[in-house]
C-alpha cells in the first residue's frame, strides 16, 4: 500500500483537493469550484452532483500535478461543510439540491420543535441551540413542503457524506459531522433516540455513524476509473470542517485552543468533556475521535468585515495592490499600523450579518461609534479589526468564565496571514498567539491525519503535535493590553444600548 494521503476538503465555495506525503508535508494542491444557489432569501443550495464533480476533476488533477502514482496513494480522507441535509434514493442519487448550512428556511420547523422538546433540552442533549441552520429543521421542511422527496429518501446526507457513497458504495457519517445536525445525543455519541421519537424521524434515514478514523470502504472499479483512483484504496470518513481545523491547527489535547479567521470566525477547544455554558453562548462539536469534543463559539462576519472594509472604503488601495503585485490588505495593514490603540475612542460593531456568538441576535447590525472630524480612513480601518477582535474576546471570556482559560491560541485561517492583525488579537485577546506552518490548508491537514490514523500511517490523533510547526508568536505587551481593558466594556455596552434601534431597524 502507497503511504500518501488525498484529503479532501468540500467547503462552501468549492473542493480543495491536497495530496500529503507521510510526514505531513503538503505535495499539491488542487481547487474546483462550484455554484450556490439563493430560491429566496432563506434558501441557500447546491447541486452535490457537482461536488462529485470536483472530487473527480481535483483527484485526477492532483495526480498529475504530485507526479505521482494511483499505487502510491494509501488513503483518502474527507472534511466537509457542516449542517446541510441531502435527501438521496436507494442508489444514492440525489433527489433535490442538498440544503447547505447557510439556509435558514426551516424557522416554522424550529417553532414547531420547541413545542415538542425544550431549548434547553435540546442543548443539553446536542451541546447546540435550536437553529433553522441545522439538519433537523431542513429535514423536517422536506416532510412538510416536499413530502413524495421526503417519503421517497433512503438517507438524509451530509456533504461528505454523498462523495464517499459515490467512491465506496457505503453509508456513512462521523461523530464530528453528526455533532451539527441537532440530531446528535453528544454524551452517549449516538442519534438521539429521543429528538428523533418527538419529531417523527425514523432512524433509517440517517446514515450509520462512526469515528473519524474510520475506513468505511474502498474505492469501487467504476469510481476508481472516474477519479483515475486504484480501486481498493482504504476511504475514511474524515470530520466535519471545524474539528478537522482543530486537528490541523495541532488541538487534540484538554484545553488546548484555537482561532480560526476566516470570513466567518471561531475560538474552540479540544476537552475530554462536552461543555454547556448556562447562558448558551456557546456550543459544542464533537471532535475526531471517542471521547474528545470541541466547546465552540463562533461569530458571523469576522474576515468578512475586513472585506466589506476593503470594497466600501478601500477602492484607492485595490488598485495600487494591483499596480504592486500585492494584496489590499498588506496596504490596509500598513494604514492601520499608524493609528494607536483604541482608535481615539472610534469603535466599530462587528455585526454586519447579525450575529451568532455571544449574542444570536438576527437583527444586530454594523456600525461606528465615536466618529470625529479627526477619524480619518486609517482610523476607520484599525476599528474594523479592533471590533472584530473585541467581539473575539467576548467570545473567550465566556469559555473564560466557565474554568477554559487558554495561556495560547493557535491561529489559522486566510486572515491569520496577516502579521498586523495577528498581533493585535494577542493584545485584545491578552494570550500569546501561536502561527502555524500550514494557515488555510489546516483543514485539509486534519482531514489526512484522521485518514493517516485510519490505515496505520499515523498511530494517533496526537500525531497533529509533531506535524504542525509553530512558525510566529505573538505576545500581549502590558499597556496595550491595558488600552483594550478599558476600551472592552464600553464595547460591550455599545451593543446592548443600541437593541431597540437594532429591532427597529428590522422591519426595513
Amino acid at each position: 500500500m502507497g503511504k500518501l494521503i488525498i484529503a479532501h476538503d468540500l467547503g462552501t465555495t468549492g473542493n480543495k483537493a491536497t495530496l500529503f506525503s507521510e510526514e505531513g508535508e503538503k505535495i499539491a494542491s488542487e481547487f474546483f469550484g462550484y455554484d450556490t444557489y439563493f430560491p429566496d432569501a432563506l434558501s441557500v443550495e447546491q447541486n452535490a452532483e457537482d461536488y462529485w464533480e470536483a472530487v473527480v476533476c481535483s483527484t485526477r488533477r492532483l495526480l498529475e500535478k504530485g507526479k505521482v502514482k494511483k499505487e502510491d496513494i494509501g488513503v483518502i480522507s474527507f472534511s466537509g461543510q457542516m449542517m446541510g441535509a441531502l435527501p438521496v434514493d436507494k442508489n444514492g442519487q440525489p433527489l433535490y439540491r442538498i440544503l447547505i448550512w447557510a439556509d435558514r428556511r426551516g424557522v416554522e420547523e424550529v417553532e414547531w420543535i420547541k413545542e415538542r422538546i425544550g431549548e434547553d433540552r435540546i442543548y443539553q442533549l446536542t451541546g447546540h441551540r435550536l437553529s433553522a441552520n441545522y439538519s433537523l429543521a431542513k429535514i423536517l421542511w422536506f416532510r412538510n413542503h416536499l413530502p413524495e422527496i421526503y417519503n421517497k429518501a433512503h438517507k438524509f446526507l451530509l456533504a461528505k457524506d454523498f462523495v464517499v457513497f459515490r467512491l465506496t458504495g457505503q453509508w456513512a457519517t462521523d461523530f464530528s459531522d453528526a455533532s451539527g445536525t441537532n440530531l446528535f445525543d453528544l454524551a452517549r455519541e449516538t442519534w438521539s433516540e429521543e429528538i428523533l421519537e418527538k419529531v417523527n424521524i425514523e432512524e433509517d434515514k440517517l446514515p450509520p455513524l462512526y469515528p473519524s478514523t474510520m475506513v468505511v470502504g474502498e474505492v469501487t472499479k467504476e469510481a476508481g476509473e472516474e477519479c483515475g483512483l486504484l480501486p481498493g484504496t482504504p476511504v475514511v470518513i474524515g470530520g466535519g470542517d471545524g474539528p478537522c481545523a482543530a486537528c490541523g491547527a495541532g488541538v487534540v489535547g484538554e484545553g488546548e485552543a484555537y482561532l480560526y479567521l476566516g470570513s466567518s470566525s471561531w475560538i474552540a477547544f479540544a476537552s475530554s468533556q462536552p461543555f454547556y455554558d448556562p447562558e448558551k453562548r456557546t456550543f459544542t462539536f464533537h471532535h475526531l475521535e471517542k471521547g474528545l469534543f470541541m466547546p465552540t463559539g463562533t461569530m458571523q462576519s469576522a474576515g468578512g468585515s475586513y472585506q466589506w472594509c476593503r470594497d466600501a472604503l478601500c477602492e484607492r488601495e485595490k488598485i495600487l495592490a494591483q499596480e504592486l503585485g500585492v494584496s489590499a490588505y498588506q496596504l490596509m495593514d500598513l494604514e492601520a499600523s499608524k493609528v494607536p490603540p483604541g482608535c481615539d475612542g472610534l469603535l466599530f460593531l462587528p455585526y454586519l450579518l447579525g450575529e451568532r456568538a455571544p449574542w444570536w441576535n438576527p437583527h444586530a447590525r454594523g456600525a461606528f461609534i465615536g466618529l470625529t472630524p479627526s477619524h480619518n480612513k486609517p482610523y476607520l480601518i484599525r476599528s474594523v479589526l479592533e471590533g472584530v477582535s473585541l467581539n473575539l474576546r467576548i467570545i473567550l471570556d465566556a469559555f473564560r468564565e466557565q474554568g477554559l482559560c487558554p495561556d495560547a491560541l493557535r491561529l489559522i485561517g486566510g486572515g491569520a496571514k496577516g502579521d498586523f492583525w495577528s498581533n493585535l488579537l494577542a493584545q485584545v485577546l491578552g494570550v500569546e498567539i501561536l502561527r502555524p506552518r500550514y494557515l488555510e490548508e489546516a483543514t485539509s491537514l486534519g482531514a489526512a491525519i484522521a485518514g493517516g490514523v485510519g490505515v496505520g500511517i499515523f498511530k494517533g490523533l496526537e500525531v497533529a503535535k509533531e506535524l504542525i510547526e509553530i512558525e510566529d508568536h505573538f505576545s500581549p505587551r502590558a499597556e496595550t493590553v491595558e488600552t483594550y481593558n478599558r476600551l472592552y466594556p464600553i464595547f460591550k455596552k455599545a451593543y446592548l444600548s443600541l437593541l431597540p434601534v437594532f429591532d427597529d431597524l428590522s422591519s426595513f
